[in-house]
Order: structure tokens, then C-alpha cells, then sequence
């Protein structure tokens, strides 16, 4: 008997004592919700439309993970679009069924454009019978995942996809601008103008390829699920009838390769969940080739599965992961119509027979929904499975709304899903809605005001430091050896134009930050990552006819400036295809100093009244090297550290603004991307202008 006692003091003196291991819980279900009565209302696209045969099955995929203490689900849903009013409705009877709260459930859309309409958008109203058989097999997957718990570790992979999505959204040159549905010449930017390469300058923003997977095993190894995101708005076409797009076919194959051999009698099926990732901006054509690829569906998601599933097979688990999970409710308001813009829209609805069916029709319709919904309630939730980190957004976001997220984050993996708990529309940063298109156009698809996106990502940032218990990392950009070329040769300022967002272009010196001007897009590709910022991607920023001003009080008549260029324009499009760099009073006309491109394609630089031509071509869209060195009344150009100009002028104006991306006077800005630029306070030699240019 003595001994028994002490082996329970034993035991008991241990419990207390030992770090508590998570038990890791994990569960996974899959609820068909293919609608059973036909025709029925599809959404994503301008017009509404109807579908009488099914083409793939429609589904609800859970997964139900507990810790002991957290208890969660994650639903991902084959349809465009679904409003909040719904959602919270299911979360409510999900609550009933298990007792999961209500905070506790993450549901998201995939954004299959040919799922049976929950939500009215543009031209397509929901679906009358569907929503009620999509919310019984919502709580259906979840209350089935939660039976299903078992045992469970984690682990998760990011594999580049770069070859399966690219940037939809592209920069129409200055002159070819387009006219809005309200009849005004806005549309600087639209999604699919990069199929024609004479209208445009280059892509409005960055994409994200990262293909990023969760996965969870049982305590053996054998599959449970797994939770994919990826940025790639949809396939659209390939298949007939109502559908759940590439992100079903992909789901369906990897349930195939993943489920083990004799499992449907002994275990719960293995699922595979494909949410959507940061989309609003990306689809998988890549307008950059040519030809233009057009592969078929099922080509292109075998691809995909095959380099998730070589991916999958170097997860490394974790036993011991916690959960934690955070909610915030974020008021925004809708750009409502002016007095103006309301007469018009009602106007027109008035003659409107029927449903809408032109743009200005559609357009005018959602003017009134505007009206009369000025503001809204965005649910935003982060997750933590581990050091894994997920977000949900209910809007159609930029790939770049992402990369804000996953360049800060505490946690290891960060993963943000769109279209989650509600939908609201698209988030164009700030800078976007300037540029126009259909991403802005204020409607129910996009009618957020334009500080939307940064305080949606400033409020998902703050989610994951709560999740996480520890702030947010640094940004901080590394040095390769072009980048420690500069930074020897002691510049007075070096705007190395990676900022996520303006109006501050940051000096890497910490003396002279610049100011952007508000048409200009943030974190395109530059040059040379791996010699500028070793092990990650060294970014840029694409002028769109406006500018980056700054002030150098001590610049006097000799100085430099190195910078890279990438000119967006085409040649022969117009007598200066672009001004890269001035130094002049403002606005001021026949003065000061620039540099810049002419309709060839060469380096002119203007001093005064005056302009030198240099003697080799830049060709469009890649990227190169000019410097500009002036020593007193001698001025000599740079092309990737050749000279090509040498020119007698006179000493220049006592003037310390300076201008990148656009003259003083505002002629013939800068259509293209700039990066690393530099200014020194002396002129550089022919070999340190070279070491500069390598």
C-alpha cells in the first residue's frame, strides 16, 4: 500500500512539474451541396445568368482542430461570393449543433465563378432555394469534422508557383486612358489590358506565388487534411454546367493521390480544402509571353497537384502545437453616390427594363444599393495553428494586402484567405483607386472608401501579434554587394523605392526622405535581387506619370545621381518617351537640369534650353543603369557604365528640389519603374560610376 501512495505522489508531483504537452486534435468532412433543383442563379459576371446541368459537384469542406483548451473550424466553400447576414446566420446554428462558438468559425468562398449565387452582386441577384441547402451542409461538414476528431500533428510548406499566376491588373499608357461606366475618363488601369502591349506600361502591383499548405496527419502519419492557399483569381471555362472550378478538380485529386489504400472502413476520408489567397489583382495568365498560354483545366491543376504533393512529402510535424484564435469587427464606410451621381443612377434604373444590362444600367443599379447601405461591418479573424498563421479578409484582396502581412509577421507561416466571413467588395490599396478600373468602380464589388485596404491590414497585423503574444518583425531590407557598392561611395541619399505604401519615399541614409506623388504603384519586381536584396525579392516602384520629390540643401554645381530604369512606354509613342530624373524649381518651364529617354529609346539629358543625345538604344521593359555626373559646367551620361553623352553647360541654378520619375515642370513624366536611386554631393569617377552599373 505504501508503495502505491508514493508512485501517486510520483505521478502527481510530475504533472505539476512537466512543461503540459498539447494534444492536438484534429477532424475533417466533406458536404456535398450541389444544388438539387435546376436551373439556378450563377454569379460572377456583369449580367445575370442561370444554369441547368452540373458540371462538378459543389461541396463544403471542414476542418475541426481542438488543443484542449481551443476549439475551432475552418470551412472552405465552392461559391463566388457570401454575405456576412448568411454567414452569421450558419455560424449561429454550427453553434447549436457543437457548441463551437461563434468566434470561433472561419467559413470562406473560393470564388468559383460557376457556384450557385448566395449573394447578389452587379447584374445577378442570389439564388432564391440554394442559400438554405448550402447552410444545412455548412453545419453538416462541421458537426461531422467534430465527430471525426482524432490525435493529430501539423506541420505546413510553401513552395513557389510562380508559372501558375501572374497580374491581371495593368498601367494603360497616358494617352489611351478610358472611359468609366459614368462616362469619365478615369480608367488609368484595368484588369487584361496587358494583352495588347501597345496600350500599356507594365503591371500595377506585385503578385504573390507562394503556394502555401497545412497539413494534418494522425500520430502515424496518415493523411487527415489539408488546408492550401494560393492567389489565382479562377480558371474560368473548361467546364460545363454549375462547377466548382480548378479549386474542386484540385481538391479531388489530391484526395485521390492522399487517401490511403483500404481507408473508407477504417478511417474518416481525407480531405483536401483549396481556399482563395490575395486574388483581386492576379489570374493565371501570364501577359508578359508570348505566345499568350492558354492550357486546358485539367493540364493546368495536375501541374499544380503535382508540385503540391512533392511539396507535401517534405513536411516536417509538429505534436505539440497550441491554438489561439482572435476576432475584430472593423466599421468602414461605402462610397456612397454624391446628390449628383444618385440623380443619374435613378435615372437611369427608371428606364431600365428588367435587370440591368449594360455597364452604365449596372452601374446606375448599384448606385442605389450604395445609397442605401452607406456603411459596413467587416469581420476579420486570425488564426495561429503552431507558428502558423492564418488571416481571413471578407473582400477580394490585392496580392500586395498580403505581402504586408507575411513581410511583418511574428509567426513562421503566414497565410491570408480572402472572401472570408462576408463579402465586401474588392480592397484596392489606396494608390490603385487612383489609377481607375473595374476593381474601383463603386458598386457592391467594390465600393469601400479608399483608406479601406491599410487599416484592414493594420487591423489583420494587430490580430496576429494577439494570436501570436509577441509584436510584429521589423522590416528590414538586406544589403548585397550592389547595394554595399552604393552605400561605399557614401551617398548623401539613397531612395531604394520598396516602401509598401507612400506618401514617404524613406532615404536608406536616413537624411532626405522624398515624397511621392499619388500614381504610383509599390513593390514591383527590380533588378538584380540577388545582388541587391540577397534571399528575397528586390522590389521597385512603378511611376505612373507622377513623381517623387525631395530637397538636398547642400547640392551644389557638382554632383551625381545613380539610379535603375525599366521604361514601361514604346518607342515612338511619343518625342520623350520619359523624364527619369530633374533637379529645377517646380512647374518652372525652360530650366534646370533632366534625364530621361527619348522616342528611340536613347538618353537625352536637357540642361536649360538644351538637349544632348546619347547613342544606345534602352530597349522597352528591362532594366538598366544610367548615372548622370556633373562636374561644374561639364555634364556626362551614363548607360550601363558606358558614356554616351558629354556635354558643356552652363553652372547650374542654386535650386535644392529634385525630382525621380518626373520633370520639374511636369512634361513627359516617367511611365516605367525606378529603383536604387542615388545622389552624392560630388562627381563620381568613370570607375566608381562602373562599380556602380555592375
Amino acid at each position: 500500500m505504501k508503495t502505491s501512495f508514493t508512485l501517486i505522489a510520483f505521478l502527481i508531483h510530475l504533472s505539476l512539474t512537466s512543461p503540459a504537452q498539447a494534444a492536438l486534435r484534429a477532424g475533417a468532412h466533406v458536404a456535398d451541396a450541389t444544388p438539387k433543383e435546376l436551373p439556378v442563379l450563377v454569379n460572377g459576371g456583369m449580367t445575370s445568368r442561370s444554369i441547368k446541368e452540373v458540371g462538378s459537384r459543389i461541396t463544403a469542406r471542414a476542418i475541426v482542430l481542438d488543443d484542449g483548451k481551443t476549439q475551432l473550424a475552418i470551412v472552405v466553400v465552392d461559391s463566388c461570393m457570401l454575405p456576412r447576414a448568411f454567414l452569421d446566420d450558419v455560424k449561429v446554428a454550427v453553434n447549436k449543433n457543437t457548441g463551437i462558438r461563434t468566434s470561433k468559425q472561419f467559413i470562406c468562398a473560393t470564388h468559383t465563378h460557376s457556384a450557385p449565387s448566395c449573394m447578389g452582386a452587379l447584374g445577378t441577384s442570389p439564388d432564391p432555394r440554394y442559400p438554405m441547402l448550402l447552410k444545412r451542409k455548412i453545419i453538416e461538414a462541421v458537426a461531422t469534422a467534430q465527430k471525426n476528431l482524432e490525435p493529430a500533428q501539423v506541420g505546413a510548406a510553401v513552395f513557389d508557383a510562380n508559372e501558375f499566376t501572374a497580374l491581371r491588373r495593368w498601367v494603360i499608357r497616358p494617352d489611351r486612358v478610358r472611359n468609366d461606366p459614368f462616362g469619365n475618363p478615369t480608367v488609368r488601369a484595368t484588369m487584361h489590358a496587358g494583352g495588347n502591349w501597345d496600350d500599356v506600361t507594365g503591371e500595377t502591383g506585385p503578385e504573390d506565388p507562394d503556394f502555401s499548405l497545412v497539413s494534418f496527419q494522425s500520430l502515424k502519419g496518415r493523411p487527415i487534411a489539408v488546408l492550401s492557399n494560393f492567389s489565382m483569381h479562377y480558371f474560368s471555362g473548361g467546364i460545363k454546367g454549375v462547377n466548382a472550378d480548378y479549386f474542386g478538380m484540385f481538391n479531388d485529386r489530391m484526395e485521390l493521390a492522399l487517401t490511403p489504400p483500404n481507408n473508407e472502413t477504417l478511417h474518416p476520408p481525407f480531405v483536401s480544402a483549396l481556399g482563395h489567397g490575395c486574388s483581386g489583382d492576379i489570374w493565371r495568365r501570364d501577359y508578359t509571353k508570348r505566345p499568350l498560354d492558354n492550357p486546358k483545366i485539367e493540364d493546368y491543376t495536375d501541374a499544380l497537384v503535382k508540385k503540391t504533393l512533392a511539396a507535401y512529402k517534405k513536411i516536417k510535424y509538429k505534436r505539440d502545437a497550441t491554438l489561439a484564435m482572435a476576432q475584430t469587427d472593423l466599421p468602414l464606410k461605402f462610397r456612397a453616390p454624391n446628390a449628383q451621381l444618385l440623380e443619374w443612377a435613378r435615372g437611369i434604373v427608371a428606364k431600365t427594363e428588367g435587370l440591368p444590362k449594360t455597364q452604365p444600367e449596372i452601374y446606375a443599379r448599384e448606385q442605389i444599393f450604395l445609397h442605401e447601405r452607406p456603411e459596413a461591418t467587416l469581420c476579420l479573424q486570425a488564426i495561429r495553428i503552431g507558428d502558423i498563421g492564418l488571416t481571413g479578409i471578407p473582400n477580394e484582396v490585392y496580392a500586395l494586402t498580403g505581402l504586408k502581412q507575411k513581410a511583418v509577421s511574428p509567426l513562421s507561416t503566414t497565410i491570408t484567405f480572402d472572401l472570408a466571413n462576408g463579402s465586401e467588395g474588392y480592397i484596392p490599396p489606396p494608390e490603385q483607386h487612383v489609377l481607375g478600373g473595374y476593381n474601383t468602380w463603386a458598386a457592391r464589388t467594390a465600393g469601400l472608401e479608399p483608406s479601406a485596404e491599410p487599416r484592414i491590414a493594420e487591423a489583420c497585423i494587430q490580430l496576429l501579434e494577439k494570436v501570436a503574444g509577441k509584436p510584429r518583425r521589423k522590416l528590414v531590407t538586406p544589403r548585397g554587394p550592389a547595394a554595399e557598392a552604393i552605400a561605399k561611395l557614401k551617398p548623401t541619399a539613397w531612395w531604394r523605392f520598396d516602401e509598401f505604401a507612400g506618401p514617404r519615399a524613406e532615404d536608406e541614409m536616413n537624411r532626405h526622405d522624398g515624397i511621392y506623388e499619388i500614381q504610383v504603384a509599390y513593390q514591383l519586381a527590380g533588378p538584380h535581387s540577388g545582388k541587391f536584396t540577397p534571399g528575397q525579392v528586390n522590389r521597385a516602384a512603378h511611376f505612373v506619370g507622377q513623381r517623387m520629390q525631395a530637397r538636398l540643401p547642400k547640392l551644389g554645381s557638382s554632383y551625381t545621381v545613380s539610379l535603375w530604369f525599366w521604361n514601361g512606354m514604346p518607342n515612338g509613342s511619343r518625342e520623350v518617351l520619359g523624364w527619369m530624373f530633374s533637379r529645377g524649381r517646380n512647374h518652372a518651364l525652360n530650366s534646370g537640369e533632366s534625364l530621361g529617354l527619348n522616342a528611340k529609346g536613347q538618353l537625352i539629358f536637357r540642361s536649360g534650353e538644351k538637349t544632348f543625345t546619347g547613342k544606345t538604344v534602352a530597349p522597352r521593359w528591362t532594366w538598366h543603369h544610367a548615372t548622370l555626373v556633373r562636374n561644374s559646367d561639364t555634364a556626362r551620361i551614363y548607360l550601363d557604365g558606358e558614356l554616351q553623352i558629354e556635354a558643356k553647360i552652363n553652372a547650374p541654378l542654386p535650386v535644392q528640389s529634385l525630382f525621380l520619375g518626373g520633370r520639374h515642370d511636369n512634361q513627359a513624366n516617367w511611365e516605367g519603374r525606378l529603383d536604387e536611386a542615388a545622389m552624392f554631393e560630388r562627381a563620381l569617377t568613370i570607375k566608381e560610376v562602373r562599380a556602380l552599373s555592375n
